[in-house]
């Protein structure tokens, strides 16, 4: 697919927006009324597509605060291309700032994006978002309402600087806070690392869950190409931006709607893409909702099956060793990392630019074979995350183990359990616990529910006494999520969570756990007739909420495994459009 001006052009009564607009009924007549009252001439708007500019910005998410300038670029886009921008304030999830988590409000978002959508004059929609949930949330409500729609990514800050090393956000505050605890900087050396870390507008520039997420949204088929691993304040961010306002102006004209490209197909590419980057295990979760939003059914096992199947080729932290975005973006980008795996993608399916994902991918190559390693030489020989099962998640777990210390990826231990993420933190250095390097770290009613919105708190701490002897890596298990900048042996998303009776409920200090992540399991080592008994005497918690958005979220709120969303939003249906006249 391309830009062209022999492309046919929707006749004004065609669209969408006509039912607004274009009916000689008092409503229209009070619908262009109220236009002219926002100060437009009828020429700049009436029988051209109307196209909502979805923005997610906020002066409190640096990942987003330059998006209200490139929003003005893709309205130059819309404008050039012949249609009518409107931009539209959408809920903004920070994750550096939003508690107890974004995820509580990913579906919010979600919500928010599907009925604005459906409830105004718009053709179709360019949906801008980056930072972690914000680019499942925007897809997943775009999908239900089943408009054109194009995804502009954030884009991935700078890289941060201190004292001659190159820092990856989120990855080095984990690194040098555990080297604080350990006695080996102190608060000179913090107070310039908090100047250093993060040093421009954009979202994590590691391979976490903003750039896994945005890079997952590219291989899907729904940005430019290219789009993801653009720095944020790299002029070819605007012009990305412009080009995604040109394009979508292009598909409301040729009815090209999301459900065109969300296809399994491309799912399944996105996973492949996911896999191959050593991206965050939080596109598991993400991943499976935006799939079955566009009533396409993906699972863990798809996952596993995939990862079996390619290799880790991007050496970008955490995962890899030493790169980050902007040396992702300059060594080609995505569409040079996924040149190097051709035979595993689809690549007759569309994409929002291209009648073919293959011819999307004619001409790109790859700069610099470290930073995207070739097939011969990968960072790892299966993807980055695994899924595991047994008796403490029969619905499934998973565990980034290329970024666990190898000696933890099979390890048996005892228990240390935490009933909750503060008494883990007022506790964890207490030498009563008797925590060694051996021990297996538990921490339950972190999940869906208990958390509530599963908490980014699976990376539990390691006690100051084991840093000081030089440890940094142990066995850790919950119902939670980790950062996507994270690293570790972290067993995560443990399902069903403890908070509804799962098998994390059941476990005690000093039981024995299995990790064998090879053969994919997770195992409480205690016979099934003292597990009956303590199941038997188990009782559920309080509800956390009473009323208001958390009341909904804990009566709707689906498990990790499949995918978090609501219940009443994941379920097939057909919702009408309103009638406009």
């Amino acid at each position: 697919m391309s830009l062209s001006e022999n492309t046919p052009r929707k006749r004004p009564e065609e669209l969408r927006s006509h039912q607004w607009y274009g009916t000689e009924g008092l409503r229209s007549f009070s619908h262009r009324a109220r236009t002219r009252q926002l100060g437009y001439l009828p020429e700049e708007h009436l029988g051209k597509p109307v196209i909502a500019v979805l923005n997610t910005w906020s002066d409190i998410n640096p990942c987003h605060v330059h998006l209200r300038e490139r929003a003005q670029a893709v309205k130059r886009g819309v404008w050039q291309a012949g249609g009518f921008p409107l931009e539209f304030p959408v809920s903004t999830l920070s994750e550096t700032f939003q508690k107890p988590t974004p995820m509580l409000y990913r579906n919010l978002l979600a919500m928010e994006t599907e009925e604005l959508l459906r409830s105004y004059p718009v053709d179709g929609a360019v949906l801008m978002g980056g930072c972690d949930k914000s680019t499942p949330a925007l897809l997943m409500g775009a999908a239900s309402v089943d408009l054109p729609a194009v995804f502009v990514p954030a884009g991935p800050m700078l890289p941060g600087h201190w004292r001659g090393e190159v820092l990856g956000s989120g990855t080095d505050m984990w690194k040098y806070w555990d080297d604080k605890r350990a006695g080996l900087i102190g608060d000179c050396e913090m107070q310039e690392l908090e100047s250093g870390l993060a040093r421009s507008p954009g979202h994590c520039m590691t391979m976490g869950t903003a750039s896994t997420l945005t890079a997952a949204a590219e291989a899907l088929g729904v940005t430019v190409p290219g789009a993801s691993s653009i720095p944020a304040v790299d002029s070819g961010h605007d012009r990305m931006a412009a080009r995604a306002g040109m394009r979508i102006v292009e598909l409301v004209h040729r009815d090209r709607r999301l459900s065109q490209f969300l296809t399994p197909e491309a799912f399944e590419d996105a996973v492949t893409t996911v896999l191959g980057l050593g991206g965050s295990t939080n596109a598991v979760i993400h991943l499976i909702a935006m799939a079955g939003r566009a009533g396409v059914r993906l699972t863990l096992d798809d996952f596993d099956r995939i990862a079996r199947t390619v290799p880790v080729l991007a050496n970008v932290r955490p995962g890899g060793q030493k790169y980050l975005m902007e040396d992702f973006h300059f060594a080609g980008g995505l569409p040079g990392f996924l040149s190097r795996i051709p035979d595993l993608l689809h690549l007759d399916r569309p994409t929002v630019s291209h009648d073919t994902y293959r011819e999307q991918l004619a001409g790109a190559r790859v700069h610099d074979d470290d930073v995207i390693r070739p097939r011969d030489n990968p960072v790892a020989a299966e993807g980055g995350v695994a899924v595991l099962r047994g008796n403490l998640c029969p619905d499934g777990a998973v565990i980034k183990h290329i970024a666990a210390e190898p000696r933890l990826l099979r390890h048996t231990g005892p228990a240390v359990v935490f009933d909750d993420y503060r008494t883990m933190q007022r506790t964890i250095d207490d030498p009563a616990l008797g925590i060694t390097a051996e021990t297996v770290l538990v921490l339950r009613n972190a999940g869906p529910k208990g958390g509530p919105g599963m908490p980014e708190y699976g990376m539990l701490p390691i006690p100051e006494h084991l840093l000081k002897q030089g440890v940094r890596d142990m066995v850790r298990i919950s119902d939670a999520r980790m950062s996507g900048t994270s690293y570790g042996a972290c067993v995560l998303h443990i399902a069903p969570e403890s908070y509804v009776g799962g098998p994390l409920a059941l476990v005690r200090t000093g039981d024995s756990v299995t990790l064998d992540v090879e053969a994919r399991v997770l195992r409480l080592d205690v016979d099934e007739g003292e597990l009956a008994k303590r199941r038997a005497a188990w009782t559920p918690p309080p509800a956390r909420y009473g009323r208001g958005y958390g009341a909904l979220y804990d009566q709707q709120i689906t498990q990790a495994d499949t995918g978090c969303d609501f219940e009443f939003l994941a379920r097939p249906g057909e919702v009408p459009d309103p009638y406009a006249g």
